[in-house]
Order: structure tokens, then C-alpha cells, then sequence
């Protein structure tokens, strides 16, 4: 009797995939973007560190699928960042994948012809020649990390990652974090608790090994040293938002009761805008309130921002795609953005000089006896 197959009966079949060393051969390293990737990971670990007392705001497209009107924003944000680089710290949000409760488009990477030909090698060295564009302008970017595999291919390029409110309690996400180079923001679960998160920081500080690729492709046990800059994202949850003074007291005790860095990231956009762009603003400027009030545990907000508010179905047509509108979650549109920004760079002198004022006072205090 012949052998009964058991396994791969799911599967269609497996295309190879360039090993990361040929897309980064293909898309090498520039200087200036190797620059403002080391510069911008340090700044942000000077935040967290409380070194450095500015604010950052990781503001972009909710995904990159067009690149030109991704570069457009990038040009845009560039200029603003160095408008307001005294108080705040602009980092570009450049998502490329999209992590989906049923089915719909899957990002940049698994899909850029945004027509279901699904050509991931293609999407994959398109979304590192748009990180090196973003970098080379000399602006720092954040990402999303939804696999084990694209950090090898992509990582490099990148300033900050994100682990989002479905991943946080994985334990392949919080070994992969473990080992990236840029500080992980964990966001709180999709019910709005936040021990998930807190977890997840604790799991990602602490070595671990783990299966991955290596620079050239070749499965390999990946071992890692920690990561000591996981912080916690305050997205909201359980249809209610969580960026209230209440509820971020109530997150800087929970970070307290694990020994941790009271450091807390507000993401505008979500549930704690119940999904309305338009609410993104009210977010923001009651966040810069709680700063100005005194709060020092907010260290950073995100935004879901595009050239176009609102956001619009892939078509059958792509040339009627509307330049610069999302094709995933609705944001706000440009000079929203840059006004909202603005605001809050004006908002944030005397709270900022009174921030650096007790950070220089605590760091001459002499130990406790």
C-alpha cells in the first residue's frame, strides 16, 4: 500500500524568495540613510532615556501603497520636522503590511500592484527603495512588524517598530522584538487592557532563541540579546478610548507595578478616536494638555495622516484611485495635519523648558544614602 501524503495538502505552491543579502545588494545601504537611521534610533532612545525631553509624533499614511504620493508626503513632512525640531520629533509612519480581521488587501509588500498578483518579491525590494528614499531625505521612519521574516530584509532602514494590538501577546513577536534595533512600542490589547502589553515589554527585554532567516535566507536559530527599549502604546479598546488623564494614570501604575519605565506612547488614531479621523486632532490637543498640566510619562503620540482625508476602495480601475487618500484606514489630510503639529509645537515651550529643568535637577541629585 502506497504511503498517504500528509503534508502541504493546503498548499498550491511555494515560490522562491531573493534571500534578504539580494534585496539589500539590490537596494544597498546609502550613507546618509545609514545617518539618519543611527541618529533618529538614538534620538528616540534619548527620549525614552528622558535625556532628551522633546516629544516625538509618528505621523504618516495609514499604509504605503503608492509610492510617489508616499514620497509627496515625505517631502511635506521633512520640512515640517525641521520647523518644530526644537520640541518634536517627527518620525515618518511607512506601514507595509496590514494585518486583517478577515480578508482585504494586505499591504505594499504582499501585494503592490494592489490587484490580488500577489508579487512579494517585487513588493519587497520596492518597500526598501522607498525606506532609503525616506531615510536619505533625512527623516527618520517607523514600521509595523507583523512577521519573522521582512525585519532581515527591511530593518535596517528603520527607527522605531510598532507590535500591534493583535500581535502584542505573541510569543513570536515578542522574541523577534527581542532583537531589533530600534525601540518597540507594544500597543495595549484590542480590549483595551494593557497587561498584554506590559508583558510583552517585560518577554522582549530578555534574551531568547528562536527560529528566523539569516542574511542569506538560510533558516537559522536566532539568539538575542534583549531589547531594553520596549514601551507601552495607549491605542484604546473595548469601544472606549484610554488617552484620558484617568487612564493613563491607571497605565503608569501598572508600569510602576512591573518595574518598568513609566514611557507611553498615545496613538491618536483607533479606538481612541473611535476610528474618526476627524477626532485625531481632539486626541492630540488633550494629550499636549496633560503634558502642559505635567505629566512627563507621555513621551510620544501617533497620527494616521495622508495628502487626502478620508480613504476610498481599491478599484477594478487603479487610474482612478485618487492621489494621496488611503486605501486602508481613513486619516486626516495635510493641512490638518500640519496644523494640529503646529499647535502643538506652540503649546509645548515652557512645558518642555520646565521637563529639561527637572530632568537636569534629578540627574545632579546625589544618591541616597
Amino acid at each position: 500500500m502506497a504511503l498517504q501524503k500528509t503534508e502541504n495538502l493546503n498548499i498550491s505552491g511555494f515560490d522562491p524568495m531573493p534571500s534578504p543579502r539580494a534585496i539589500h545588494d539590490a537596494v544597498p545601504m546609502s550613507d546618509q540613510a545609514a545617518a539618519t537611521v543611527l541618529t533618529g534610533r538614538a534620538t528616540l532612545q534619548a527620549i525614552l532615556d528622558r535625556r532628551d525631553p522633546r516629544l516625538f509624533v509618528v505621523v504618516g499614511p495609514c499604509s504605503i501603497h503608492d509610492p510617489e504620493a508616499g514620497l509627496d508626503y515625505a517631502r511635506r513632512l521633512k520640512s515640517l520636522a525641521d520647523a518644530v525640531a526644537d520640541r518634536l520629533v517627527l518620525v515618518m509612519r511607512v506601514y507595509f503590511q496590514k494585518p486583517r480581521t478577515t480578508t482585504g488587501w494586505k499591504g505594499f509588500i504582499n501585494d503592490p500592484n494592489l490587484n490580488d498578483t500577489f508579487c512579494i518579491a517585487e513588493g519587497m525590494e520596492q518597500a526598501r527603495r522607498f525606506l532609503r528614499t525616506v531615510t536619505e531625505l533625512g527623516l527618520p521612519t517607523a514600521t509595523e512588524a507583523l512577521d519573522s521574516i521582512a525585519p532581515q530584509y527591511l530593518w535596517d532602514l528603520v527607527c522605531w517598530t510598532a507590535i500591534g494590538a493583535r500581535t502584542s501577546e505573541s510569543q513570536t513577536h515578542r522574541e523577534m522584538s527581542s532583537g531589533l534595533s530600534t525601540p518597540v512600542g507594544f500597543k495595549n490589547g484590542t480590549d483595551g487592557a494593557v497587561e498584554i502589553a506590559i508583558n510583552a515589554i517585560l518577554s522582549a527585554a530578555q534574551p531568547h532563541s528562536f527560529l528566523g532567516i539569516n542574511a542569506d535566507g538560510v533558516t537559522s536559530v536566532v539568539r538575542s540579546r534583549g531589547n531594553p527599549y520596549g514601551h507601552l502604546v495607549l491605542r484604546g479598546g473595548g469601544n472606549r478610548p484610554n488617552y484620558d488623564t484617568v487612564s493613563v494614570a491607571m497605565a503608569e501604575e501598572a508600569l510602576n507595578k512591573a518595574t518598568l519605565p513609566a514611557n507611553i506612547v498615545i496613538d491618536c488614531s483607533h479606538a481612541n478616536s473611535f476610528k474618526r479621523p476627524e477626532l485625531q486632532p481632539l486626541v492630540m490637543h488633550d494629550c499636549i494638555n496633560q503634558v502642559c498640566g505635567g505629566n512627563r510619562s507621555i513621551v510620544g503620540l501617533m497620527v494616521e495622516s495622508f495628502l487626502e482625508a478620508g480613504n476610498q476602495p481599491i478599484p477594478a480601475d487603479l487610474t482612478s484611485l485618487r492621489y494621496g487618500c488611503s486605501v486602508t484606514d481613513a486619516c486626516i489630510d495635510w493641512p490638518t495635519t500640519e496644523r494640529m503639529i503646529r499647535d502643538a509645537h506652540a503649546a509645548l515651550s515652557e512645558p518642555l523648558l520646565s521637563r529639561r529643568a527637572r530632568e537636569v535637577r534629578t540627574a545632579a541629585r546625589p544618591p541616597e544614602a
